[in-house]
């Protein structure tokens, strides 16, 4: 068995604030405040380690995941929620419910190989993609119960949401 990883979550999804802000990112307007609160997030996330999230207060578990660009060969770094299933943690390309995949999930793709910064840890990981449509269902409803916005970003798309597993 592999390693776990490391749980790095504060604050609380049962609290009224965190309710509030599901039922908010879930709609379009607040897809959009998320949207823009992500470079902030990245630029926190990278200083602390991966340990503290403008999300964190409402209980959100969010890594920063750095890939290689498939394109320019340059690293890129995403913060991303994620689900942690001990020596796995999984992360969904819903792009906020967007027509088109992020480009995170391509890079992965052409080159699993990618890293991972979560509780103050910088871990190499190793992306597969899910195809699986069983197990896809259950992930993706384990995303759903973090925050009600997943339910509303695989309405408001056509495209299959990319699922990928990562490992140590």
């Amino acid at each position: 068995m592999s390693e776990q990883f490391p749980e790095r979550i504060w604050g609380s999804r049962t609290t009224l604030l965190s309710r509030l802000a599901s039922r908010f990112a879930a709609t379009k307007p607040g897809s959009l405040v998320v949207r823009k609160l992500t470079p902030l997030d990245r630029k926190i996330l990278e200083r602390t380690d991966g340990k503290y999230t403008v999300l964190g207060p409402i209980g959100a578990p969010v890594i920063l995941l750095t890939t290689v660009g498939r394109k320019s060969g340059q690293p890129r770094t995403t913060p991303l929620l994620y689900v942690h299933d001990g020596d796995t943690l999984y992360v969904v390309g819903s792009n906020f419910g967007q027509a088109h995949h992020p480009a995170w999930t391509g890079n992965l793709l052409a080159t699993p190989a990618a890293e991972v910064a979560i509780a103050g840890q910088h871990i190499p990981v190793t992306a597969s993609l899910i195809d699986d449509e069983d197990r896809k269902q259950a992930i993706y409803e384990r995303f759903e119960e973090t925050t009600e916005a997943y339910t509303a970003y695989r309405n408001r798309t056509a495209r299959d949401l990319r699922i990928f597993a990562l490992t140590r």
